[in-house]
């Protein structure tokens, strides 16, 4: 499939953009969808066939999909301002790129990234919707199920990622926060980026997996916050938050962002996913050895990612 198109979707994504950069680097045509013409620091040299557009618009899906030897849908939301904007999104989103997938592209692989909170519906609207998405693509390809692959990552870390940037400046405190009493997997972009290439590429077979670095069972918040914190060059100090301290301040952050207009990453639903108890990702769940095997641990992972926020200008 050397020389054959991979079509993304959610490109200009955290994820996204490290999934162009890793695909290019494999020498695959890629292209992607986007309302504005894109550019990253990641894709210097690469050349990208564009099409503009959105998930709402027919037109755009199909010319995104059209003759493509695999399709990997990306974009979704990972904030919204409700539990409707989620679902049109995560869900009906889906179901828009898998059936110009289907119509336009017949026999190539469909690639859709999830997430591990869809293993929990019940705990949020973001994890809800992400469910009914991996739903949506089922429905769309119950007649060839050989072409569907599901992939449910855990939190995923690295360059340019805004969203796990608020555990690294917590960790930059005197006191650093832990709370829960859980395990929680993570994989560095790089990781999840190659693993995802791969299986566009043809590599393994259909069905549903998980992605983790080489430590699956996955850390506490005291061990991630204290190699965050030893990351940052700090020697911490826990502060444990109670569970009910933690969904107040979810409460808190949803009232602050409405009265600013402003839609949170940081939520009461999101403190209820934070605070469940099991994050970790099974031996029957990750993606096969022989696909996939984490190369960037966590202490690695995160010095490296801390170095990129500071020459940045995102840490101080």
């Amino acid at each position: 499939m050397s020389g054959g198109v991979i079509a993304v979707s959610g490109a200009t994504g955290f994820l996204g953009s490290h999934l162009v950069a890793a695909l290019a680097q494999e020498g695959r045509r890629v292209r992607i969808l986007a309302r504005r013409d894109p550019a990253h620091e990641l894709w210097r040299g690469i050349a990208l066939e564009v099409v503009r557009g959105s998930l709402e618009e027919p037109r755009s899906l199909e010319q995104l999909t059209l003759g493509a030897d695999a399709v990997i849908h990306v974009a979704g939301l990972i904030k919204a301002r409700d539990r409707a904007e989620f679902f049109r999104v995560n869900r009906d989103g889906t179901r828009a790129v898998a059936l110009a997938a289907q119509r336009y592209a017949p026999a190539a692989r469909f690639v859709v990234i999830s997430s591990l909170a869809a293993r929990e519906p019940q705990l949020s609207s973001y994890a809800a919707s992400k469910r009914a998405g991996e739903e949506a693509a089922r429905d769309v390809y119950r007649s060839n199920r050989d072409l569907l692959v599901i992939v449910r990552p855990p939190a995923i870390y690295g360059p340019w990622d805004r969203a796990t940037l608020a555990i690294f400046r917590a960790a930059s405190h005197a006191l650093v926060p832990v709370f829960g009493s859980g395990r929680t997997a993570i994989v560095h972009v790089a990781d999840a980026a190659a693993a995802i290439a791969r299986l566009a590429a043809g590599v393994g077979g259909a069905g549903l997996y998980a992605l983790a670095d080489d430590h699956p069972v996955g850390y506490s918040t005291k061990e991630l916050m204290g190699e965050a914190a030893r990351a940052v060059g700090r020697s911490p100090h826990f502060a444990r938050v109670p569970a009910g301290a933690l969904l107040a301040a979810g409460r808190a952050s949803a009232w602050w962002g409405r009265l600013r207009g402003e839609v949170p990453l940081f939520s009461v639903d999101k403190a209820r996913e934070m605070l469940h108890s099991d994050w970790s990702v099974s031996a029957g769940e990750l993606l096969p050895p022989a696909i996939y095997q984490s190369r960037i641990g966590i202490s690695e992972g995160f010095r490296a990612t801390v170095a990129w926020y500071k020459g940045a200008k995102w840490l101080d």
